[in-house]
């Protein structure tokens, strides 16, 4: 059986002037227009296809990507407003994506991004996106563990710091005094469980606390040092995007780890570079 919003894996029961026609089970047959048949395919191939409705609301495949699929959060730029309707979003296929009116939750501008959810509209079976992203947020009390690993998208913003949608399914906080730099919103990053608070709330970070942290990092640096013929670029003015981009780590975690290293003679540093030291 197909997943209306989902990729599946579909067998080609017939070749038309139009396409394929795939086996979508319950849902009946779905065409795969003919641009999107992958070369060497024929009846009885089985394909991997996102399956939606096209602009007269029928069943059909393809076999690109689109940005978000039903069940995601995904940062989407405004191609159009239609007063009275909603937004059209860009979502990477050749049909735009729908906010209706009801699902917004404030003006919006063409060209204008933001954080939504994807979902199939029950009464019209339709898939559309919603801005009110509370109500698509688990609120039962969630079982993670501190320091437990998870991916975050950045999806608004606080006095006290940046709210984070983790795993498709809670609401984080990661706060502002323990950033190195500020994040935008709809960047997608992983990150840790800091703590879960007895009323559920959920405290993050973007580094592991402590030794935890500061020794894999440690050996990350070295690995790195040791690729780079024992001299790295980076120094006290390094910016935290380069550190992130290269380590994956904040400027205060990476300076900790590089602490570390100096301390216990690793290596050396100047105005310019590290330096990997031999092992006495």
């Amino acid at each position: 059986m197909a997943d209306l919003g989902k990729r599946n894996h579909l067998s080609v029961l017939r070749d038309t002037r139009s396409g394929f026609f795939l086996d979508g089970g319950t849902l009946g047959e779905i065409l795969l227009p003919g641009r999107y048949i992958p070369a060497g395919a024929g009846v009885g191939s089985e394909l991997d296809v996102f399956v939606y409705r096209d602009s007269e609301d029928r069943l059909v495949a393809t076999t690109e990507t689109p940005l978000a699929m039903v069940g995601d959060f995904a940062f989407l730029r405004v191609l159009s407003v239609r007063p009275g309707l909603g937004a059209f979003l860009d979502w990477g296929l050749s049909k735009d994506l729908l906010l209706p009116r009801r699902e917004q939750t404030g003006f919006l501008r063409e060209g204008e991004l933001l954080v939504v959810h994807v979902f199939v509209d029950p009464k019209s079976d339709r898939i559309v996106a919603s801005a009110r992203l509370d109500r698509w947020l688990n609120r039962t009390p969630p079982a993670y563990a501190p320091e437990q690993p998870v991916q975050l998208l950045i999806a608004g913003e606080t006095p006290l710091g940046y709210n984070a949608i983790i795993e498709n399914a809670h609401w984080g906080l990661l706060y502002r005094s323990e950033l190195s730099a500020p994040l935008r919103i709809g960047d997608t990053m992983p990150g840790y469980i800091r703590m879960v608070r007895p009323d559920g709330k959920i405290d993050l970070a973007l580094d592991r606390a402590g030794y935890v942290r500061v020794k894999p990092l440690s050996d990350q640096i070295l690995d790195a040092l040791a690729e780079g013929g024992g001299r790295l670029p980076f120094h006290d003015k390094s910016s935290p995007e380069e550190i992130r981009e290269k380590f994956g780590v904040s400027k205060k975690a990476f300076k900790q780890a590089l602490g570390a290293l100096y301390r216990a003679r690793r290596v050396v540093l100047d105005s310019t570079e590290i330096r990997l030291l031999p092992k006495r």
